[in-house]
């Protein structure tokens, strides 16, 4: 079964043909990184004008890069929540129109599901149930992914999001957006045990994160020198930093998995390309004797080859949309409804 897949829940304008689930025919994506990078972040409306601009071409490529025709596909997936609501629409509104056109099936997908099948096209293999810890500059979740499409929250985080916590200090520390790239990169050459960093932990719930804590440690210590005129050594408070949140991801992490006596472990999102926390986990998870999954790097972050991934799981439950099918901003991972 060939799926068209396209994926615009943020700053990516992307296509895929993926057959089966597993099989990625073409994959391409459009990025507005060097746009935004100007700004320090995203910018959701220039973000929407830009997926208005880009879409056309992106899906007639992925066609064409597959060597396929329109009527070669036998689905349309497209993500439709979370994400910002105008990047959203464009594609949804577009997969819409395409489906309407061709009496294709449409079939909607969540975007954090999607970043967990990314595992599927990495690893042939792997198959449900396991555990499976989502970090992205959105979200932080930790998932019991009971089957393809059914999942529960296990963790998750109070405020900041590990990705987000990144990219702050990245740019308190004068890095370019995006700047959980770089920072991991300059951590490579520093001391993790530098400085010495808060692990917030929330009362009541082991597994849920707070990150909000740890990031306002580093940019007071940065802030903190910076007053007193005091040079700090930046590789060394990347890797302190960078150190303090993978310990609180693989903390919890291997606390609900040995809680729930769950010995399949998966890392998915943008994240799970950090070179510290693949490294981490895949040690804990070896000394433990537990299965450890993760993604590709180049599918870590958002492309529309992980949506038809797990469109072709959510095709084979049943689960379809109409024209009236609309695009949300927040959508929990569990939900099953379009």
């Amino acid at each position: 079964m060939k799926i068209l897949a396209i994926e615009s829940s943020c700053d990516e304008t992307a296509a895929a043909v993926v057959e089966d689930g597993r099989t990625v025919l073409s994959s391409v994506i459009a990025s507005q990184v060097e746009e935004h990078r100007l700004y320090g972040g995203v910018v959701p409306e220039i973000a929407s004008r830009r997926h208005a601009e880009a879409i056309v071409p992106v899906v007639s490529q992925a066609l064409e890069q597959a060597g396929l025709a329109l009527s070669d596909i036998d689905a349309l997936a497209v993500t439709y929540a979370p994400g910002l609501i105008g990047a959203l629409l464009v594609g949804v509104n577009f997969a819409k129109g395409l489906a309407m056109s061709t009496g294709l099936p449409l079939v909607p997908v969540h975007h954090l599901r999607s970043h967990i099948a990314s595992n599927y096209i990495s690893n042939q293999e792997l198959k449900p149930p396991f555990l499976c810890l989502v970090v992205s500059g959105g979200h932080s979740h930790i998932v019991m992914v009971e089957d393809y499409t059914e999942m529960k929250i296990i963790g998750r985080t109070r405020d900041d999001a590990a990705g987000e916590a990144f990219d702050k200090a990245a740019r308190t520390m004068g890095m370019p957006y995006p700047g959980g790239i770089a920072l991991d990169k300059i951590a490579e050459d520093g001391d993790p045990h530098a400085f010495k960093l808060p692990r917030p932990t929330v009362h009541g719930a082991p597994y849920d994160f707070s990150f909000s804590g740890l990031k306002t440690a580093v940019i007071n210590l940065i802030h903190n020198a910076s007053q007193k005129g005091e040079a700090l050594n930046k590789a060394d408070v990347c890797a302190s930093f960078r150190y303090a949140v993978v310990d609180c991801l693989t903390t919890n992490l291997v606390k609900a998995a040995e809680d729930m006596g769950v010995s399949k472990i998966v890392i998915a999102g943008g994240v799970s390309a950090n070179s510290l926390l693949r490294k981490t986990l895949s040690q804990e998870c070896r000394k433990r004797g537990w299965q450890f999954y993760m993604p590709e790097k180049s599918l870590c972050g958002d492309n529309a080859a992980m949506v038809g991934a797990q469109g072709y799981y959510e095709y084979l439950s049943g689960r379809t949309a109409g024209a009236d099918l609309n695009a949300y901003a927040t959508m929990s991972i569990e939900e099953n409804g379009a």
